[in-house]
């Protein structure tokens, strides 16, 4: 039955549209069924925290984990100094080591939740990968490894080639040239000191890994393996990245739970039910349940399902709890039926504007809280019947606030449109 599960764990990342690509798979496949493998994935520090687009590698090593094989996390000190060209329109921001030193210790921690690093022999690990590069001079570097790259070949990767001919960027520099050489002797150093056979990137990280590969069989003879997982897209075609706007982060601090919790409740239907499948447990038989429900309530949605298993996952039950709280307060109950302690459980989670209590008109405050950059079009928001105080649609321009919408002396829930809210704290 072990062999059984081994052999099939490709085609379940297949079947729950998980891979992009594997490098030899046929023999990957015989080799996961004979014996356990370990394999690693690295996360360059180019943040203080994780975000959603590397949830599938963790949850690719945590599949693998479960079945007995070993998942090592390469966190790259040394290669997030330079920074992976990879399909970057320009020149990634260069890095202090203090700022990534501190973001190891931070991101290592958001891993912890993932993956079991006490469980015997296939116990999680994290290396730092400026543990060897911080020692290897350059004489070393161009004789052992340089020597088996040739520029021609490196050129006509996608992701070089695109930097080099587009017009808005100022081309590729050597630092970041030579990215694809670092990346590739992390794949083979691992294999040599820890055995490491396979690696796991996403999908953007194709070049990279199969250089690695080339580079372990001519150094050591060797037949190692990789695997690309699809890249989480956005609804205007971009990956989400730490570099690009709306960024959804694991660090609770960065985004909040509920907002977090509202992104996956928020997915659209057209890929719903593939995000159920790629980043969930649940079987197929309960995600073609939903597909085949016509359910109008948010709350029996197939959404709402991802957003519960998601926040759980990533924030764990309290949060998930308090998200729910949130959701319920701010997209079913009634303002008039709030507690104070209702409104203050908002104000640790929703964006908040301090007022002193004074007269400010409307346009004034949709300004403050940034739902307007200027008046006239504070008052285009207005006039369209886009802006709500406590939930009741407000058209007049010259709308000015009384004790009526101070709740509890202290409190106004502003909203612009059906999701953008604010609460209003008067001093």
């Amino acid at each position: 039955m072990i062999k059984e599960n081994r052999i099939n764990i490709l085609k379940k990342l297949e079947d729950r549209n998980i891979i992009y690509q594997v490098t030899n798979k046929n023999n990957l496949y015989k080799i996961l069924n004979e014996k356990k493998i370990s394999l690693y994935c690295g996360f360059d520090l180019t943040a203080d925290s994780l975000h959603i687009g590397h949830l599938i590698q963790l949850i690719t090593l945590k599949y693998f984990q479960e079945l007995g094989h070993k998942p090592i996390i390469l966190l790259g000190g040394a290669t997030s100094l330079i920074g992976d060209p990879s399909f970057k329109l320009k020149k990634r921001k260069i890095n202090i080591i203090d700022n990534i030193n501190l973001w190891f210790k931070k991101i290592s921690l958001q891993i912890n939740n993932f993956l079991d690093f006490n469980c015997g022999e296939n116990s999680a690990i994290i290396i730092n990968n400026y543990e060897w590069f911080n020692k290897m001079n350059v004489l070393f570097f161009l004789k052992k490894i340089g020597k088996y790259f040739y520029i021609n070949q490196m050129i006509n990767k996608d992701s070089i080639k695109k930097r080099m001919i587009n017009n808005n960027t100022e081309g590729i520099s050597f630092t970041e040239f030579s990215y694809n050489l670092l990346q590739s002797y992390d794949f083979a150093y691992l294999n040599k000191n820890f055995n490491v056979i396979l690696q796991i990137g996403g999908s953007d990280q194709w070049g990279n890994i199969v250089s690695g590969i080339d580079l372990i069989k001519k150094i050591y003879k060797k037949k190692v393996f990789g695997i690309t997982t699809n890249l989480i897209i956005k609804d205007d075609g971009t990956k989400f990245g730490k570099t690009e706007t709306e960024t959804i982060w694991l660090d609770h601090q960065k985004t909040n739970t509920y907002k977090f919790f509202q992104f996956w409740l928020n997915i659209p239907d057209s890929i719903v039910f593939n995000f159920l499948n790629m980043f969930t447990h649940y079987t197929s038989e309960i995600i073609d349940n939903f597909n085949k429900k016509k359910n109008n309530v948010k709350k029996n949605s197939p959404q709402y399902l991802l957003a519960e298993y998601m926040t759980n996952l990533v924030h764990g039950k309290d949060n998930l709890i308090i998200s729910k709280k949130i959701t319920n307060l701010l997209f079913y109950k009634k303002v008039h039926n709030f507690s104070e302690n209702d409104f203050l459980i908002l104000s640790q989670n929703i964006e908040n504007l301090y007022l002193e209590d004074k007269n400010f008109n409307l346009q004034t405050i949709l300004i403050l809280s940034k739902f307007a950059s200027s008046k006239s079009k504070a008052s285009i928001l207005i006039k369209s019947n886009s802006i709500y105080i406590n939930n009741e649609n407000i058209s007049d321009i010259s709308f000015i606030f009384t004790k009526y919408h101070k709740k509890f002396d202290h409190f106004t829930l502003l909203r612009k449109g059906k999701k953008n809210f604010c609460l209003i704290y008067w001093k």
